[in-house]
């Protein structure tokens, strides 16, 4: 009997010690996090293996690795028609191929950054496997940029192409002899050329093709053929995995070892050159620049003017929107637009300044509650054979409305009505413009009020509510303002309503037309001109300010700035027309150059700055300030 009670009660109890024993078990906590990137400890077969024959190659690493977004980043030079397969076995990254390879020729494998660890994601960066079909593993490079020809920004997703071939029509027939990509920087570089004469391009390509098989796709090119010499070899120096590891070990609180020969290259310099100093006895420095590594050919990229007519889009933003846009203004030919089932007394069209998109505003409140609509749309239309007719589309348009979410209490919709007004202030000279989402009903006049405020009270004023012929969203405001006098904007309740039966809340606006002296100025002394100019002054996210337009050196002007951080930018208009003109492969034609002052130029309140621009030398737009308009998007 006391066995028996002791057993019951002794196993029980056994049983939670146990558990609760084990329930304290746990793996140690913290620790310095592993910065080690992966190392390569074999590779079948060895890299800068010589007659290879093979149809696979498989390297093999200390530890389990990921590849990330392989399927972009991921590059063979000379490309294969068909891509290779590249997946993970274990700790073995495989690549496996059907295309016949090109005999003699050296084949280069890129990586990038995709090859990480398992367990960190520590980089491997900028990993390439070579070998080659012939005796010779080739060992020259080919280094150089690529920037956008418009605004020399680098442009993302970009390659870099090469030709043995030296017709022009290689580029667009066939598929290139050697490939790479362009970096963050814009630098690229082609590691493992045989010496010869190529041709060299840039190219977004948007349809995977690796050639030029589509004028609109953004591209570059050089006027002449590039020469690979011996004296040509920028190979770099062979990563030492295991040395990057050492050193991280040793500062493991170091922030990612990402690290990219275009990084190891790059250098700094400082433009100490300063901008005069204002009146004000203000001075006003030039940005430094970050120099990148400027390689040996730069290539600027644009894309063609577009010589196809078509369609580009249609969409219905609302219920009651539609828009339709082409790819060229359809000059005399028609672009017409019709509902199946309705007539045209159910909506009206806006058009663009050059007749080459189409807003559609729907009035028929029993039309526009369809969720869709057939619509029809007769346009210019370049058939395969090149050929201009008129084509006529059905497209259906369609539109969901949003359902409340339930418990959501629907608020009553209001007429948001915008103005100009920024800061309480306008510019002298400047005109109030109203502006709204969805077309204006006339507006009701009687509840909208001008006044001149004074210290003893206010004047009313008398004002102008005038439409905008063009644009049925927009209103301009004309009143007789002054500076140095303050004003008071009143507009009731329901002043303002759309054709749509929403009307606009009540508001109130303090404002005043501010001095001259309240603004910056900007004189530019611009040499060594020759030719026609178009100065553009933009602000710092390069928005267009003000244009001015050249035939020779002298000054230029901008009065009434806001006080900021602002660019200047110079197109070299060598045909003359008043406009940037973009490139043309067919005609060996480059784009218009421009160039960027060589920095920033900051103006505050009642500077008066005069600042000398020699343009006869051309400039790359600085990296800071790609940097910062990165920064800002």
């Amino acid at each position: 009997m006391c066995r028996s009670l002791r057993t019951r009660f002794i196993l029980p109890a056994t049983i939670i010690i146990l558990a609760w024993a084990c329930a304290k078990i746990s793996a140690p906590s913290g620790g310095v996090r592993d910065r080690r990137i992966p190392v390569v400890v074999k590779s079948v077969p060895q890299p800068n293996t010589k007659n290879f024959r093979g149809k696979r190659f498989i390297v093999t690493f200390n530890e389990y690795v990921v590849l990330d977004n392989i399927t972009e980043k991921f590059m063979v030079s000379p490309p294969m028609k068909k891509k290779p397969r590249v997946f993970i076995k274990g700790k073995n990254v495989n690549v496996e191929f059907d295309d016949v390879l090109k005999d003699s020729t050296t084949y280069t494998f890129y990586f990038q950054d995709a090859i990480r660890d398992l367990n960190e994601g520590n980089i491997l960066d900028n990993y390439k496997f070579v070998f080659s079909t012939g005796p010779v593993i080739d060992s020259l490079s080919v280094t150089g940029n690529v920037y956008n020809s418009l605004n020399l920004e680098v442009p993302e997703k970009t390659q870099v192409i090469m030709y043995r071939e030296l017709e022009d029509s290689a580029v667009v027939k066939h598929l290139p002899d050697y490939i790479s990509r362009v970096s963050p920087s814009g630098y690229f570089r082609m590691d493992n050329v045989h010496p010869g004469r190529y041709k060299l391009y840039a190219l977004k390509d948007a349809d995977n093709s690796k050639n030029y098989n589509n004028t609109e796709e953004e591209f570059a090119f050089m006027n002449s053929p590039v020469e690979i010499t011996t004296e040509k070899n920028f190979l770099p120096e062979v990563k030492d995995t295991l040395a990057i590891n050492k050193e991280a070990d040793k500062d493991p609180d170091k922030k990612g070892m990402k690290k990219t020969v275009d990084k190891k290259e790059e250098k700094k310099a400082v433009d100490k050159k300063e901008v005069k100093k204002a009146p004000a006895k203000k001075e006003v420095s030039v940005v430094p620049d970050t120099i990148v590594v400027i390689g040996e050919y730069q290539l600027l990229l644009f894309a063609a003017l577009k010589t196809n007519h078509y369609l580009t889009s249609s969409d219905r933003p609302l219920k009651y929107q539609f828009n339709y846009t082409l790819s060229l203004p359809p000059d005399s030919m028609a672009f017409e637009f019709s509902i199946q089932g309705s007539g045209s007394d159910t909506y009206f069209t806006e058009r663009s300044k050059n007749n080459d998109s189409l807003k559609v505003w729907l009035t028929d409140s029993t039309l526009y509650s369809k969720p869709q609509i057939s619509t029809i749309v007769k346009f210019p239309f370049t058939d395969t054979l090149g050929n201009l007719a008129y084509k006529v589309d059905t497209i259906l348009m369609r539109f969901t409305t949003p359902r409340a979410t339930r418990g959501t209490k629907v608020k009553k919709p209001v007429f948001d009505v915008e103005n100009n007004i920024i800061g309480g202030s306008l510019k002298p000279g400047q005109q109030i413009v109203l502006k709204s989402e969805t077309p204006f009903r006339q507006p009701d006049t009687t509840r909208i009020f001008l006044y001149e405020l004074l210290d003893s009270g206010r004047i009313r004023m008398p004002y102008k509510l005038i439409k905008d012929s063009l644009n049925a969203c927009r209103y301009l405001f004309n009143a007789s303002l002054q500076q140095k006098k303050k004003y008071l904007f009143i507009a009731d309740s329901a002043s303002f309503s759309s054709i749509y039966n929403v009307y606009s809340d009540s508001t109130g606006i303090k404002f005043s037309i501010k001095e001259p002296e309240s603004y910056c100025k900007l004189t530019l002394n611009i040499q060594k001109g020759e030719g026609d100019l178009i100065i553009q002054l933009l602000n710092n996210t390069e928005k267009l300010v003000s244009e001015e337009h050249l035939k020779k050196e002298g000054k230029l002007v901008f009065p009434l700035l806001e006080t900021g951080i602002y660019r200047v930018k110079v197109i070299y208009d060598l045909n003359g027309d008043g406009r940037w003109t973009t490139g043309d492969f067919a005609t060996g034609r480059q784009a218009e150059p421009v160039s960027y002052y060589p920095g920033e130029i900051e103006l505050k309140t009642g500077w008066d700055l005069e600042q000398d621009w020699d343009v006869g030398i051309k400039n790359f737009k600085n990296q800071k300030l790609r940097e910062k308009r990165k920064t800002k998007k």
